[in-house]
């Protein structure tokens, strides 16, 4: 088993894993993030919060769906994230995933970041 994983769940659309990388967990959903996945992803987010994770680090390069029950998962997360000092940064969506956020102006309340590498160096740096 691998130590660095922290859990995973899954629906025959939507995988979530979790794992540890520094202060940061990082949750990566790979399919389609809708009505009927989205306490996929809830469930993991808010049990990386219960376990004092502040900073999630949302790794996107695999998700290829959000509708708005999957964005307010991820909204609800950040406002859990935010009150506990900390929040939830975004990394490498796919453009179909990425005009979600633009045209609800939600990218705009969410730290995004071009990869996955470039989320975990923001942290590196102290400016997340």
């Amino acid at each position: 088993m691998d130590r660095g994983t922290v859990g995973s769940a899954q629906s025959g659309r939507l995988l979530v894993e979790v794992r540890e990388e520094g202060s940061s967990a990082v949750v990566t959903p790979a399919g389609e993030l809708d009505h009927h996945t989205a306490d996929l992803l809830r469930e993991p987010l808010e049990g990386c919060l219960d376990k004092g994770f502040s900073r999630l680090v949302v790794d996107c390069s695999r998700l290829e769906f959000c509708d708005s029950t999957g964005l307010n998962v991820l909204l609800g997360a950040r406002l859990k994230a935010e009150a506990a000092g900390g929040g939830v940064h975004l990394a490498g969506m796919l453009p179909v995933v990425a005009r979600v956020f633009e045209i609800t102006g939600a990218e705009a309340v969410f730290t995004v970041h071009d990869s996955l590498a470039d989320a975990l160096a923001d942290e590196a740096g102290g400016s997340g």
